[in-house]
């Protein structure tokens, strides 16, 4: 069992040498006593090998693909110039999200706008940038046509038209993170696909995409299965019925990762069976012209390339509990709080007393549901040590908040045995800096 857990630590590039944690190559110790706690650290490595070994497992099965990283996931630019430089497109869900995008140097085509409840103000600005939108209801397709009508832009050079499909069958770690189903909010269910196309084509539109996405989090690939034959059957429909060609299909994202020591990776030869396989043997049945195959990793490949350094500063013992209190809460990493998710934590130095003790790893902020991670059996912990917390490179940092008037934390990057400082840590002066008080009140 030992081994084991090693393995699931080196997976992720993590070891210890001599009782002290190494991430990247380097100690997390020092790493804490330079840059100060609480601290993201991003892996770049690790990054760079999670999108190739996801890319040469599409190629084998189907190259004519392209990966959309989900940058809400992460939306660090270094980060960003990191998958850019590997060949990755992007999946935004917002205009911040593609303007963070063009600031790393990422071009528009490379883009897909997959938000839901667009503005018209999204709209004219994907108009008019050339970015593709999947569409999430069939009442914004005339407000995105106006918005090509309002910038002068003909039927003629319009870009791709996709639409987001609800194949109902949702799958995701968390009740919050399922993104199918009817009473989900997301997608255009079974009985408006053909009307949307329809009216699409309709509205002088001639390339077609088509995108679903079930879920987030999703650690056995089986879980595709069921939404991809649906999703597939409208494909087919659309085809047979309105004579839609397609340039691109698009299976969104989801793709898990293992939080927890006792879980194995996603195998992504099931995934290649689930959903790549029934893809291509669609495309050969139906003898139309091969689309472009997406998806949009946003955890897989940003999870497991990041970690969050703490330092203990409080060990209370209530009499009936043992509490770890560290320098950082849900307002730093608020998915223990917000899906009751599980992040592994373990010590950067291990005691050398003999011994273990179950804590809760709270934070500081004034709320009871502040817990990084509730009865972990560690070993026995001092004020002034650091713990790390294992895979928050997805939903961390930008998730982050500055409640409690509390600075956000600095980012670092880690290549080849060098640091870099990716994000300065906020200082209180920043908390303020966007603050107002009216002349009548000073």
């Amino acid at each position: 069992m030992l081994v084991i857990y090693e393995e699931w630590l080196k997976r992720k590039d993590l070891e210890y040498k001599d009782e002290v944690l190494f991430f990247a190559g380097m100690s997390t110790v020092e790493l804490a006593g330079t840059f100060g706690t609480p601290l993201y650290v991003i892996n770049e490595q690790l990054a760079r090998k999670r999108y190739k070994e996801l890319k040469t497992m599409l190629n084998s099965e189907y190259e004519n693909n392209t990966i959309h990283f989900a940058v809400k996931a992460n939306s660090n630019l270094a980060f960003l110039k990191i998958l850019a430089s590997e060949g990755s497109h992007f999946d935004c869900t917002s205009k911040g999200e593609i303007l963070t995008c063009m600031k790393a140097g990422i071009s528009p085509e490379k883009i897909i706008f997959t938000g839901n409840m667009f503005t018209n103000v999204d709209f004219d600005f994907a108009v008019k940038h050339g970015i593709i939108v999947n569409l999430d209801s069939i009442s914004q397709l005339k407000r995105l046509v106006k918005a090509y009508e309002k910038n002068n832009i003909p039927a003629s050079n319009y870009q791709v038209i996709s639409f987001r499909i609800n194949p109902e069958f949702g799958a995701g770690h968390h009740v919050h993170t399922i993104t199918a189903g009817k009473n989900i909010k997301f997608g255009i269910l079974d009985d408006q696909v053909l009307e949307a196309y329809s009216m699409a084509k309709k509205e002088g539109f001639t390339k077609f995409g088509i995108h679903m996405h079930i879920g987030s989090g999703i650690i056995n690939a089986m879980d595709y299965e069921k939404a991809a034959i649906k999703f597939l059957s409208f494909i087919k429909q659309l085809v047979e019925e309105l004579n839609v060609t397609f340039d691109f299909v698009d299976f969104g994202g989801g793709l898990g990762i293992p939080y927890r020591p006792e879980e194995d990776p996603l195998d992504l030869t099931l995934y290649k069976d689930s959903v790549i396989k029934p893809f291509k043997q669609f495309i050969t049945s139906m003898n139309i012209a091969p689309p472009k195959f997406k998806i949009e990793p946003g955890r897989y490949l940003s999870a497991e390339a990041s970690i969050l350094i703490v330092e203990i500063n409080t060990i209370k013992d209530n009499g009936y509990k043992m509490f770890a209190g560290v320098d950082a809460g849900f307002n730093t990493l608020v998915r223990p709080t917000m899906y009751g998710s599980y992040h592994h934590i373990i010590p950067c130095a291990k005691s050398e007393i003999q011994g273990t003790k179950i804590y809760d790893i709270t934070g500081p902020i004034c709320e009871s549901g502040d817990v990084l991670g509730r009865d972990r059996e560690l070993p026995l912990l001092s004020e002034g040590d650091y713990l790390a917390i294992l895979d928050a490179g997805a939903y961390g940092f930008v998730m982050s908040s500055q409640y409690n008037s509390r600075p956000r934390p600095a980012e670092i990057l880690i290549n080849q045995g060098k640091t870099y400082i990716v994000r300065k840590a906020e200082s209180y002066e920043d908390l303020m800096h966007n603050e107002v008080i009216p002349k009548y009140l000073e």
